[in-house]
Order: C-alpha cells, then sequence, then structure tokens
C-alpha cells in the first residue's frame, strides 16, 4: 500500500453535509487544519458564500491534523464537513482531504484567512475549461503589506519558481500558491507521496511531468489571522522544496553537470596532453592543470552514471514517467552493458599504466622524463577509475532491477 492509499485508509469523517447526499457534488472547498480557530469559521463563511452566490453544487472540507484547540467543533457548527487526518503534515493533511473530497473539482486554501474563498470563479472557469491544475499567482493579484516575509516576496519564492520553472518547464510564476484548484481524478492518479510542506511542489512537479494541463490565474494575498507563528519553517521548508525539485529532476543534478565537467575536463587535458602552455607572460598551466581536469573527467562519468541509474529506478518505480530525450538509453542501459563499458575503458588504462613501468626500467628504475610518464599515468588511472566506478555501478544497477516479491 503506498503512502497515499495508508492516508486515504486512515481518514475518518466526523460529520457528513446531509446536502450533498445523493447530489453530484461539482466542488469540494478543501483546507488543511491544524489549530485554526481563530480563522477558521470566517473562513468557511466565505467559502460557503461563494457557493450560495455562484450556485455550485459544492462542499466545505476540513482535513483537521489533529487540532486541540476545538476547530473540529468550529467547522462542523459553521456548516462544514470534518474529516480526521491522524498522519501529521500538510501535505499529509491535503493527501487525506483529497481521498475524502466528493466534487469533481477541488479548491485547496489555507485555513487562516489569507486567503480570499469568495472569489474562487477565475478557478471554477478554468477548470471547467479542460485545466487539470489551476495554479493562483500572488505577485499578479496582489500580495497586502505584511501578507509574505520579505525574505519569502523577494528570494524564497522567486527562487524556488525559477528553478522550478527551469528545471519542469511549469508555466508557473508562484511555484508555492498554496491557493490551487485541480481535477480530483487528475490528482489522484498522481500518486501523490510527501507529506510535509514539499507536497505544494510535488503536486506541481509530478502535474507537469505527466502532461496535465496547467494554467494559472491571479489571486490575492493577505495578512493571517492568526496570533500564532505560522507553521511554515523559512530555511526547513525551503531546504524541503530545493531538496525535492532536485531529486526529481536527475537531468540538472547529475546529467548536465556531470557531461559539463567532461567537456571541460577533456579540453583542458586534450590541451595539455602534449606539455605545459604559456597563456601570457609569466603565467603557464602545466601538470597540475592536467590533474585537475582528468578529476573532472573522472567526477563528470560518476555524475552522470548516478543521473541515469536514478532515473532508471525512478522509472522502474513509477516515481518519474520515462523520459522522452533519453528513454532509449536508459531501456539499452543494463548491468552487462555497465561491464562492457568498463572493460573497454579499462583496458587502454591498464596498457598506460604498463608503457609507465617499462619506461621507468628503460632508465633502470632511475630519474624519468617526469611531465611525460606522469601525464600518461594520470590519464591511465583516470581511465582505470572511470573503468571500476562503471563497474560498481553495474553491479548497483543489478541490484536495483533484482525482482522482489510482493509482501
Amino acid at each position: 500500500m503506498s503512502p497515499s492509499q495508508t492516508l486515504a485508509a486512515a481518514v475518518s469523517p466526523h460529520s457528513d453535509d446531509s446536502a450533498a447526499a445523493g447530489v453530484a457534488v461539482e466542488l469540494t472547498i478543501l483546507m488543511p487544519c491544524l489549530n485554526e480557530a481563530e480563522t477558521l469559521a470566517i473562513c468557511i463563511a466565505k467559502a460557503r458564500a461563494y457557493l450560495d452566490r455562484s450556485g455550485i453544487v459544492g462542499e466545505v472540507l476540513i482535513a483537521d491534523n489533529g487540532s486541540t484547540d476545538g476547530s473540529q467543533q468550529i467547522a462542523t457548527t459553521a456548516g462544514a464537513r470534518v474529516v480526521a487526518v491522524p498522519a501529521r503534515g500538510y501535505g499529509a493533511a491535503l493527501i487525506g482531504g483529497i481521498a475524502a473530497a466528493r466534487g469533481r473539482y477541488v479548491i485547496m486554501g489555507d485555513a487562516d484567512d489569507s486567503y480570499d474563498f469568495s472569489r474562487l470563479q477565475p478557478f471554477v472557469d478554468a477548470l471547467r475549461d479542460g485545466a487539470d491544475l489551476v495554479m493562483g499567482n500572488r505577485f499578479k493579484g496582489g500580495i497586502a503589506p505584511g501578507a509574505m516575509p520579505p525574505l519569502h516576496r523577494y528570494l524564497g519564492n522567486p527562487v524556488l519558481s525559477t528553478i522550478g520553472r527551469i528545471l519542469f518547464a511549469v508555466p508557473c510564476g508562484d511555484f508555492h500558491c498554496g491557493l490551487r484548484g485541480f481535477a480530483r481524478e487528475s490528482i489522484l492518479a498522481l500518486g501523490l507521496n510527501t507529506t510535509g510542506m514539499e507536497f505544494a511542489s510535488e503536486m506541481v512537479v509530478r502535474a507537469a511531468l505527466a502532461k496535465l494541463r496547467i494554467r494559472e490565474v491571479p489571486t490575492t494575498l493577505s495578512p493571517d489571522g492568526r496570533s500564532r507563528p505560522p507553521h511554515l519553517s523559512t530555511w526547513r521548508d525551503g531546504w524541503r522544496h530545493l531538496r525535492f525539485l532536485l531529486i526529481y529532476s536527475p537531468r540538472w543534478l547529475y546529467l548536465y553537470p556531470g557531461f559539463t565537467l567532461i567537456l571541460l575536463g577533456a579540453l583542458v587535458a586534450a590541451t595539455l596532453l602534449r606539455g605545459p602552455l604559456q597563456l601570457t607572460t609569466g603565467i603557464s598551466v602545466d601538470i597540475h592543470t592536467f590533474l585537475v581536469a582528468c578529476a573532472c573527467i573522472q567526477l563528470g562519468t560518476q555524475s552522470i552514471v548516478f543521473g541515469l541509474l536514478a532515473r532508471r529506478y525512478a522509472t522502474l518505480h513509477g516515481l518519474l514517467p520515462r523520459p522522452d530525450r533519453y528513454g532509449d538509453v536508459l531501456d539499452w542501459l543494463s548491468l552487462d552493458r555497465l561491464l562492457q563499458i568498463a572493460a573497454v575503458l579499462v583496458v587502454p588504462g591498464i596498457c598506460g599504466m604498463l608503457w609507465a613501468v617499462y619506461a621507468w626500467s628503460a632508465v633502470g628504475f632511475g630519474l624519468l622524463q617526469y611531465t611525460r610518464v606522469l601525464r600518461v599515468m594520470i590519464l591511465s588511472l583516470t581511465a582505470i577509475s572511470c573503468a571500476v566506478e562503471l563497474g560498481f555501478s553495474a553491479f548497483l544497477l543489478g541490484i536495483m532491477e533484482t525482482p522482489r516479491r510482493a509482501p
């Protein structure tokens, strides 16, 4: 059973919305809740007012994450349906809430009165128009003074949003807006798993990788109405978002840096293979730069192999879809083929080392033409090291692909 299925199974209802019983519900307005007694009633009132005004058959659903301040009773009194989600975490609450939602569409938002639940029509219009995921953009809609810390507004959110757009080609200017709408079945099919704040990133990333239709609409952000600090931790949760983005993009984490290191290393090594290079008067590069170049080749090789293994594993286990650009390379990759590549590399490496020993013996194991023999030795050791890395990686791939019996 997957984490999302486990969370869904753990959800238990506290009350029911009789108006929705037996009626096809078009929209669920979902709010995760953990001790939001100060603001929950006003959020529910705005959401219900929108449903009444728009004529949409809908429900307000509170995914309670273990509140101890009476939030459950407040929600029920205000006319919302409450489901208990025992597993702690922002993502856990939302996974449980999405599983319990009755609506064809779901609009989720924080229950701290920072989002205006009375102005949801742009989200509904985009969903009805065929969008699978509709992201709010607070930077386009307007951020009220004091609504977002300057560090989040001018550094954290723009940087993470830019990284997300580059890594996954997501057309979103506000990657972490908490107010968003989606087609429930489309999001359930993604099998979202993260239980913390990085759930916001996972939803967008997995939707983009699954080629769902993503739209963006302006929305506003107001200062929240709570007297306590927010649940969000700037550095911890920022790192969790960044870590998630990198893990789900082996191309940018491994492959692109690896190819860059190999290209630069090979270029410099080829330039210095014959001897030192005079750059300007008094400045030259020689054997030490050659050594660094060969180290770059070795690191680049390992980075590329890590990237291919990570992508192969993620594809095999359904974490990532089969890539369009290099899917054939992943299909071709196997333990035996990696060992064959390792063998091709190790042969010239050994030959080079044998030549170095022969050159040393030719002078009676005495003084050598230092730089010439050392260049050959460094290049040979680089080839051997890369071959050993590939060999070990080949058997790691074999372990990863070993079939497991179902529990």
